[in-house]
């Protein structure tokens, strides 16, 4: 693929993740926190667990960035392991059910609106790192993953990885708001 329309999509998404977030200022502390079932996260938890993986990710890719000295290519080429990663956290019509890491896993937690604005500039910072991969080669340049210390993928596949589990887990928080109002919607008739 190309890596301007590589970049151009993540872009995209990334987008229509800060709209999605920006609509939840809208919402009471109330709905924020609500969940379907015990075992299910909230609108909040879905974006905290986000900005966990951020919380490593983002300096990770700023940080190969900064370093680069390799000038970029036309071409993006997946990796075998960064193309699975990235894949696996596409969503999909009937999303798959993921273990998420005992660390990553905010079910619980006591969570306000911070987390949105922190979700928000997370994703601003992930606009400007996209802006600046197109002066870098995401084939050769290399991150860590927050699974293993050992594990390095392309930079593109590190992007895509994160772009697309960001948007997995926004369409989560959706339909928690789709079932809240599902469920005031029969509480009203």
């Amino acid at each position: 693929m190309k890596t301007i329309d590589l970049i151009s999509e993540l872009r995209l998404i990334t987008l229509q993740n800060i709209n999605f977030a920006q609509s939840l200022y809208d919402l009471s502390n109330e709905e924020l926190n609500f969940r379907s079932d015990i075992k299910s996260w909230s609108i909040l938890e879905c974006l905290e667990h986000l900005n966990i993986y951020g919380n490593f990710y983002l300096p990770e890719i700023e940080s190969t960035i900064r370093k680069a000295t390799i000038s970029p290519e036309n071409e993006f080429r997946p990796g075998f392991l960064g193309d699975y990663f990235a894949k696996s956290m596409q969503p999909k019509a009937k999303l798959n059910k993921m273990k998420t890491f005992k660390k990553t896993d905010p079910i619980g937690s006591k969570l306000d609106r911070n987390v949105i604005d922190n979700f928000i500039l997370q994703q601003n910072k992930l606009l400007e790192l996209l802006a600046a991969s197109n002066k870098v080669n995401l084939n050769k340049l290399k991150t860590g993953v927050s699974i293993s210390k050992w594990i390095r993928i392309k930079l593109g596949d590190t992007f895509r990885f994160v772009i697309y589990h960001n948007q997995r887990h926004i369409f989560q928080a959706e339909r928690v708001l789709t079932s809240q109002n599902n469920l005031k919607q029969k509480v009203e008739v």
